[in-house]
């Protein structure tokens, strides 16, 4: 309709024009100037026309450019973006952004939970427990920021709440070594925070850490570490020598004597005092936590040596799972870590050929296998005369190592039972991480 309309104008305008020539007057001049601004109007309007044209805006500093090729409705509601270099622009009218938390946020959280601490203290006061909780502040961070989503637990409301009373214990206590302990404790509490009696010991915990004697705190971690952790080697050398070097990281200070100490743990709930039985000796606990490295074994071309060997091929176990004694040479024992509740999470290492290099690719038992090494410790040899003889000579290799030497002496002239409580088990292993980072998390 529009270019019909249009060749009917430019029509009537040749018509005009004949006219005003033929006849020179004002009548046909208005015709024609009329007609022709009709048919520019009608040309410029045509929606094909403007999507072609270039509209060029210029504007002076502090003023807004708006264009369109088309209606546009110009509202109050002005959305103006800027962007740098490699930056990205979003705009709606109503959009949610998740960005989650950087370090750079967390240290903003951190700073809003001191604000609320601020008012307890006079002028004098507020200076040193600046100090104290920046420098707290300096050690959580780089911490946090090495565990992956950590920075994530900074919105969370019961995390924050746990971070200002962390804060307050930071301002209240003068040895250093708490903010690293601290920072364990709220990393512990990122990681296990979904157990919620691991929770409550972890916030009691919090709250003692500028309580608690370093030596208190020393023995509370060594007995810890005592009912913790246990080699995973299936060589006994080697298994020894691990447990001799994590006790040497973790006796930082002199181990407490007396009773004293104690004491103190049982007022701060990290330990329970005990006026029946008596604490197992070094010698009596180690050989029953790591029977593997103690048992008999199975006596070298017997029956039973026999059928061990037509097991483990059943069950495609290498045959070097069998090893020799180290404390009897006439018996192999297996090769795998000395605690049988450890089995399970046993590897094995095959060799594999990757882009012509050789890897070493561990590969978990399977249930089977798993079956079939219990079965062959039903084979062991049950003779409590050689048992007795290994455990005489392991302690003999335990007290070569200066650590364990200084351990078992401490140990054995403990003189009341205990037992350490969720608060106590959170404290010490926060402590042990604070002394060994290659220690696993609390299970």
């Amino acid at each position: 309709m529009r270019i019909i309309l249009a060749i009917i104008n430019f029509v009537a305008l040749i018509g005009a024009i004949i006219w005003w020539v033929t006849a020179p007057d004002w009548e046909p001049a208005v015709t024609s100037i009329g007609l022709f601004g009709a048919l520019l109007a009608q040309v410029f309007t045509s929606e094909e026309v403007k999507s072609k044209l270039k509209l060029v805006q210029k504007s002076k500093e502090g003023s807004h450019n708006y264009q369109a090729a088309g209606n546009q409705t110009i509202t109050d509601n002005k959305k103006i973006q800027k962007g740098g270099k490699a930056s990205q622009q979003l705009q709606a009218e109503n959009m949610i952004v998740n960005v989650g938390i950087d370090e750079k946020r967390a240290r903003e959280i951190y700073q809003e939970m001191n604000l609320q601490l601020r008012k307890d203290y006079s002028q004098e006061a507020l200076d040193i427990a600046n100090t104290r909780v920046t420098e707290f502040e300096n050690r959580l961070m780089p911490k946090m920021e090495t565990v992956k989503g950590a920075l994530e637990a900074f919105a969370d409301p019961s995390f924050q709440l746990l971070l200002v009373e962390a804060q307050k214990t930071a301002a209240a206590t003068e040895r250093t070594a708490d903010y690293d302990l601290l920072s364990e404790l709220l990393i512990h509490r990122f990681q296990k925070g979904e157990n919620r009696i691991t929770r409550a010991g972890i916030t009691r915990a919090v709250e003692i850490v500028d309580e608690i004697s370093d030596e208190a705190l020393l023995g509370l971690t060594v007995s810890h570490a005592v009912s913790t952790f246990l080699p995973v080697s299936g060589d006994v050398h080697q298994g020894i020598d691990v447990l001799n070097n994590l006790f040497g990281k973790i006796f930082y200070g002199k181990l407490p004597t007396g009773n004293d100490w104690l004491d103190h743990l049982d007022i701060l709930d990290a330990a329970r005092l005990s006026s029946f039985g008596k604490l197992k000796k070094i010698q009596q606990y180690y050989p029953e936590m790591l029977t593997g490295y103690i048992d008999e074994g199975i006596e070298k071309k017997s029956e039973n040596h026999n059928k061990t060997i037509e097991i483990l091929k059943s069950k495609n176990l290498p045959q070097n799972i069998l090893v020799d004694h180290a404390f009897n040479s006439n018996f192999v024992r297996l090769n795998v870590p000395p605690n049988k509740k450890q089995i399970s999470s046993f590897s094995l290492n095959q060799q594999i050929k990757h882009n012509g290099k050789m890897m070493i690719l561990p590969i978990p038992l399977s249930e089977e296998q798993i079956t079939a090494i219990n079965s062959v410790y039903e084979l062991y040899k049950k003779d409590d005369k050689i048992k007795q003889e290994n455990i005489k000579l392991f302690m003999e290799e335990w007290d070569k190592r200066p650590n364990l030497k200084t351990l078992r002496e401490w140990w054995d002239n403990i003189g009341i039972s205990f037992q350490i409580t969720t608060v106590g088990k959170v404290l010490a292993h926060s402590n042990a991480q604070r002394c060994d980072r290659t220690l696993p998390p609390l299970n």
